[in-house]
């Protein structure tokens, strides 16, 4: 199984450290060119590989960490993404609810990823929580999973797992996932609720 992060931002970063944490190979991509994102990735960790947009999008697992609004330019990378399977760790803050037409925005980027298994996650922790590491306290710090495909959640849940988080899932995107997703300028209730599940 290989995976990518497209974005590199705080959100980005984050994410890298938790699979280099655990030795776990992962492609970073961004708007940036790779060698713009070397030395921060040397710093994280050498399993943090820096790669183009277009070998990013090869990987079976894409973790899409950009700004909400450059999902289109990512979604345009590929024709048809079957056989892989896009985690949305993107937040709408701030995004009109009728530019959205009023679905939950996870929904809005699942439609532009055709043939993908889509599962919205890691997106509700700050960035700093994210990249810390998730055993404290005698347990795990969860994640929020949610997706319209019930078939797509357990392998997200199997690599939170083996990032050492504990997966939650809440359901489908337009009912439990709605508690980690904005809608215009407010936060859904579980955005940065920092929960740890006990071992």
């Amino acid at each position: 199984m290989s995976y990518s992060i497209i974005g590199f931002g705080e959100v980005g970063q984050a994410l890298a450290r938790a699979f280099a944490r655990k030795s776990i190979d992962v492609i970073v991509a961004s708007r940036r060119p790779p060698q713009a994102l070397a030395p921060q990735a040397q710093t994280i960790g050498t399993t943090v590989l820096p790669k183009p947009l277009q070998e990013a999008v090869q990987a079976d697992v894409i973790i899409l960490a950009v700004p909400f609004r450059e999902y289109t330019t990512v979604a345009k990378a590929l024709a048809n993404w079957q056989g892989k399977t896009i985690i949305d760790a993107t937040n709408a803050y701030g995004v009109s609810v009728d530019e959205l037409g009023g679905l939950p925005s996870s929904a809005v980027i699942a439609e532009a990823f055709t043939g993908a298994k889509f599962v919205k996650g890691f997106n509700h922790l700050p960035a700093g929580l994210l990249a810390a590491d998730p055993n404290v306290e005698g347990g795990r710090r969860v994640v929020f999973l949610a997706s319209d495909d019930d078939s797509a959640v357990p392998p997200v849940a199997a690599l939170a797992e083996r990032l050492g988080f504990a997966p939650v899932p809440l359901g489908k995107l337009a009912e439990g996932g709605t508690l980690v997703q904005a809608r215009g300028r407010t936060w859904a209730p579980l955005i940065f609720q920092d929960l740890i599940k006990p071992n």
